[in-house]
């Protein structure tokens, strides 16, 4: 990984002058809330697209926001590689609570979160009974829950094993054989209620469903000794918060796996199954890890047709080792 840009005068003289600005300041404060696309800004700003889009280039070009290309769509973040993080968040921190168009942009960014959630959630309610044929469109399931379950069982049996986003409990019936209790959640009432009729069909006890945020785990830190992010983080809005959340409840040495698709440019896959992200990069994934006090081990890729699935395996560093940054990601 390449070392962090370091802020010099010149660069914090171009990021204040390129910052100087009302609508590159309402910009920054909501990048700073997540990532979003020129066309949700659009919406929130109630301006023009090309006026967006020259406003986001010059704070791209300032070192204040970061452009992640995917496919036809575009991201826009603040990012701790930047130069001028620091700055974003000190002005941040300087915007008037009360000022009429922050609170109206605010009321708008929720909205827009909302209709994206909304959008998910009926997605999933759908396609919930035929959730596990969407999930083998275009991988092999089988080699991706082999791996898994080697990954999970290498140590030998697992105390308490999360499934942040079960979906039909798939994954809790493959490794239920290697955990003493397993715990699966997820939003959707419906895929929970069909979670529930498999794990009861096979006669699993000692795993559970239950409604849960993955961004609000409701379980204390240091409680779980592995979790399991399967083919979810390119549903969610901010996938590195789900990592950070998940390495806050992680004990120490605790394993985490994740699975989702490598960078591909199936744009259908938005449309029709309301991907939110077209795959990740392994440097991406392990900079989240990095950033949640996680440590790698290499990344395994299963190429299938057309997409690749990669899986990546974590552990939680020692207490000591973890960095503060991590509670405050998972807030």
């Amino acid at each position: 990984m390449s070392p962090e840009p370091t802020l010099t005068l010149d660069i914090l003289m171009a990021a204040l002058r390129a910052a100087a600005e009302p609508t590159r300041l309402r910009l920054l404060a909501l990048c700073a809330q997540g990532e979003l696309t020129v066309t949700e800004l659009t919406q929130i700003l109630g301006q023009s697209q090309p006026r967006v889009s020259r406003h986001l280039k010059l704070l791209c070009e300032a070192g204040l926001l970061e452009r992640v290309p995917e496919g036809t769509w575009a991201f826009y973040r603040v990012s701790g590689r930047l130069p001028g993080a620091p700055l974003v968040h000190a002005l941040n921190a300087l915007l008037p609570a009360n000022d009429m168009t922050l609170a109206r942009d605010a009321e708008r960014l929720l909205a827009v979160k909302r209709a994206r959630a909304e959008a998910a959630e009926a997605y999933f309610r759908d396609n919930a009974a035929q959730w596990s044929a969407i999930r083998s469109l275009h991988v092999d399931e089988a080699q991706v829950e082999s791996a898994v379950a080697r990954l999970i069982g290498d140590n030998g049996p697992i105390e308490d094993l999360l499934d942040i986003g079960t979906g039909t409990g798939r994954l809790l019936e493959i490794l239920a054989p290697s955990v003493k209790h397993g715990l699966g959640i997820d939003l959707s009432r419906e895929m929970l209620a069909i979670a529930r009729a498999n794990l009861e069909r096979a006669g699993i006890r000692h795993c559970q469903v239950r409604q849960a945020d993955m961004y609000a785990l409701p379980l204390p830190p240091n409680s779980v000794d592995a979790a399991v992010i399967h083919q979810v983080l390119h549903f969610a809005d901010e996938p590195q918060k789900a990592i950070a959340e998940a390495a806050r409840v992680l004990k120490p040495e605790g394993q985490l796996v994740v699975v989702d698709f490598a960078p591909h440019d199936l744009e259908e896959l938005r449309a029709r199954h309301a991907h939110r992200r077209l795959g990740f990069a392994d440097a991406e994934l392990r900079q989240w890890c990095q950033q949640a006090g996680l440590q790698t081990d290499p990344v395994i890729a299963l190429p299938g047709q057309p997409l690749t699935v990669h899986i990546w395996h974590a552990r939680k560093r020692a207490a000591a080792a973890i960095p503060s940054s991590q509670k405050s990601a998972a807030a």
